[in-house]
């Protein structure tokens, strides 16, 4: 069995990657999604992360991954085995943003039905739509936890101010509190994170689950130039990153990579894994290639020297 850590305040016990399923149902169909999560439950690894509406950019309203991963798990009569994170609260071309106790009721019983499953392990709030009273947003939460189809909560996109609140809302009221914060952090992007949320998830003891570890595929070191653009789907997304200091960055990588014949993605990970509070990078692979990258970071211990590099050329 891989390495593990404990989601503070809760008895999860993850692996240190964290499987993105927006893949399932855009990039790989059902067959190959299976293919790839038995690959990575072979490993040892039992931490999948998706949404209710993965992947709306392709049907305009989401489930599929849900739904792939729903028949896998009932195939494989695994589930027990599993932590299981998804989200409600996302915009698709059906609603906006949405954390009323209508919308989360609803949406909690259908992630459930698509999932073939009794609970959820880890319920995000996906995105915050700034207008639901928070005492409504927690009290549904409370409802859901209480009822046994939600064990924990975790929070994503919601600004600092009405994260920091709804700590003090659950205080309050003896509502579940998040436990967990899933944020937009790698090498690539640290200031909002380090500045704006790290303060709060040393406050109250989160677990830091970072979504985009790799920047879209940057952090890979696919992308040198302009012309490396057109190499995938996803080119057009990094073309903010090819400047001075994106070039820098995996300029350190590469360094680093040789020095332990790895890949420069692996050393993006190790360097997320080995900062505070983050229990598992959030990472997608559409090949076993690709996962056995994913697989070589936890395994992969970064000195001090290391660690200077890469945060002297992030910085």
């Amino acid at each position: 069995m891989s390495d593990r850590i404990k989601i503070s305040n809760t008895d999860l016990e993850v692996s240190r990657i964290n499987f993105g399923g927006n893949v399932f149902g855009w990039t790989l169909d059902e067959a190959k999604s299976f293919e790839i999560l038995d690959a990575f439950v072979a490993e040892g690894l039992n931490f999948i992360d998706t949404a209710d509406t993965y992947p709306w950019w392709v049907n305009g309203k989401g489930g599929t991954s849900e739904t792939i991963l729903g028949n896998w798990m009932k195939q494989r009569k695994n589930r027990k085995d599993l932590v299981i994170a998804t989200k409600v609260g996302s915009e698709t071309k059906e609603h906006s943003f949405d954390v009323s106790r209508k919308h989360i009721l609803k949406s909690v019983d259908e992630s459930l039905q698509r999932l073939q499953t009794d609970y959820i392990d880890l319920y995000y709030t996906h995105f915050d739509d700034e207008k639901t009273p928070l005492e409504e947003t927690l009290a549904a939460y409370d409802e859901i936890v209480k009822a046994g189809k939600v064990r924990y909560i975790a929070a994503s996109n919601i600004s600092p101010q009405r994260l920091i609140e709804s700590f003090e809302v659950s205080k309050k009221n003896g509502f579940p509190k998040y436990v967990a914060l899933q944020p937009h952090y790698n090498l690539l992007e640290r200031a909002k994170y380090e500045t704006e949320y790290l303060p709060i998830v040393e406050k109250y003891n989160l677990t830091v689950f970072p979504y985009w570890s790799l920047a879209a595929g940057f952090l890979t070191g696919k992308y040198r130039s302009e012309e490396d653009l057109s190499k995938s789907v996803r080119g057009e997304g990094v073309r903010k990153y090819l400047n001075e200091k994106g070039l820098a960055v995996i300029n350190a990588l590469d360094t680093v990579s040789a020095k332990y014949n790895s890949k420069p993605a692996s050393v993006a990970l190790a360097w997320l894994i080995a900062q505070p509070h983050i229990g598992a990078p959030i990472v997608s692979a559409t090949t076993t290639s690709q996962l056995e990258t994913l697989f070589a970071a936890p395994k992969m211990k970064l000195d001090q020297e290391d660690l200077d590099l890469l945060d002297k050329a992030s910085k």
